[in-house]
């Protein structure tokens, strides 16, 4: 089955279809792990793995799969990759396994990935499914880092703080302490300042888009216009 093509999956799972700010999907560890930029980077990992893994799967068994029961076995094949990734993170990132919690398990009722596996790899090639996987990844693993910036920024004037305790020694590099006498502002650490961010980014992306669009139009009307005055 044909399917887009390699730079339009890129583009959609980074920006014009993202997991978080098209489909508004996984808020729940969206907002409760990103504190700071280090945790949101490791859910997004640790998700980003998954959902490559599951699409890679699920496309190589797509021809034995009945309708009938593809969703439970779908559902088992996430859980599969989820538990691996949740026993890797628990022997060699014990730090951040222990932040992220009850999170890492609750992958496995992500929508977005199980949406993804069920409306595109279930339908296309191996290669094709990796990449879509590895798209909407790093889409929706951008979107966790950006907000868990935004707020330790604002709330506690630091970025990647504690990197090297939770991803290893060399996250010791990206640590930085913006306003070391900052008191930090509470509320952007708690679930509110959690909510405040993201609308903030996604006012930002609808701006961005409308822009894009009107520049889009402004190209095509130019266009017209210089193919009706050469006829």
């Amino acid at each position: 089955m044909s399917g887009p093509s390699y730079k339009e999956l890129w583009g959609e799972g980074l920006w014009h279809n993202n997991v978080v700010m098209s489909q508004m999907l996984a808020l729940c560890p969206l907002l409760a792990v990103t504190t700071t930029a280090s945790n949101g980077l490791g859910m997004g990992l640790a998700s980003l793995v998954v959902m490559v893994a599951s699409n890679m799967l699920v496309s190589l068994i797509r021809g034995l799969i009945t309708p009938q029961v593809r969703i439970p076995v779908f559902i088992v094949l996430i859980a599969a990759m989820v538990t691996m990734v949740d026993m890797f993170l628990n022997a060699w990132m014990h730090e951040l396994y222990k932040v992220l919690g009850l999170f890492i398990p609750l992958i496995v009722t992500n929508c977005a990935i199980l949406g993804r596996v069920e409306s595109f790899a279930s339908k296309q090639q191996v290669l094709p499914s990796m990449v879509d996987g590895l798209a909407m990844g790093l889409g929706f693993t951008w979107v966790l880092v950006v907000l868990g910036a935004m707020r330790e920024f604002f709330g506690a004037g630091t970025l990647f703080a504690d990197a090297s305790l939770l991803l290893g020694q060399w996250a010791s590099v990206i640590e930085m302490s913006i306003f070391p006498d900052y008191g930090g502002t509470l509320l952007l650490i708690l679930p509110p300042g959690a909510f405040i961010c993201l609308g903030l980014m996604l006012a930002g992306k609808r701006v961005i888009d409308r822009v894009i669009e009107a520049r889009g139009a402004k190209s095509d009307n130019s266009a017209e216009s210089s193919l009706e005055g050469a006829v």
